[in-house]
């Protein structure tokens, strides 16, 4: 995908910044939808220009993969940037585009579990039973550290040494 210049907000203190979040900003449109999480991951730590991006990338006409890492990027905003993230994925639920009201929707499910703490299977599937574990067989004892008896032969006898040609 073709993407426009991006014109810098003046928040970037330097020239590698400004490239970091070009770099970024075009891997998150990228195929590869691992590569493009980790990018919006990446975006999420930087607040204003991270949410523009992010932004950006939920309402265009990307693909499917490139809207959700950025549902991701959103979701994963932490500090002053949170509340506002939030707010954009329940925007998102109103947009025109059905792809994005999907991911935004699935991504408002996942923030809302993971606040509540605990992970609800879908109802399609059958819940998994708790499998039964007997008992170990072996008994678990304490090892001494003395040393074993000696083998002493029934007839009380030592074993004589190997036979060879001189020992007979």
């Amino acid at each position: 995908m073709k993407l426009k210049k991006r014109e810098p907000s003046g928040r970037e203190k330097s020239k590698e910044a400004v490239e970091l979040l070009e770099r970024l900003r075009e891997k998150i449109y990228c195929d590869n939808p691992s590569a493009a999480r980790h990018a919006a991951f990446n975006l999420s730590w930087m607040q204003e220009d991270g949410f523009e991006i992010l932004k950006e990338a939920l309402y265009s006409n990307a693909n499917r993969a490139a809207k959700g890492a950025a549902a991701y990027g959103l979701r994963k905003m932490r500090g002053r940037m949170s509340k506002p993230a939030l707010a954009l994925l329940e925007e998102g639920l109103k947009h025109d585009n059905e792809g994005t009201r999907q991911v935004c929707e699935r991504a408002l499910k996942l923030e809302k579990e993971s606040k509540e703490g605990v992970k609800q299977k879908p109802t399609g599937q059958p819940q998994p039973r708790q499998q039964f574990r007997p008992k170990p067989k072996f008994k678990i004892s304490e090892i001494s550290h003395e040393r074993p008896p000696r083998f002493v032969p029934k007839n009380g006898r030592k074993q004589p040494p190997h036979s060879s040609r001189f020992n007979r």
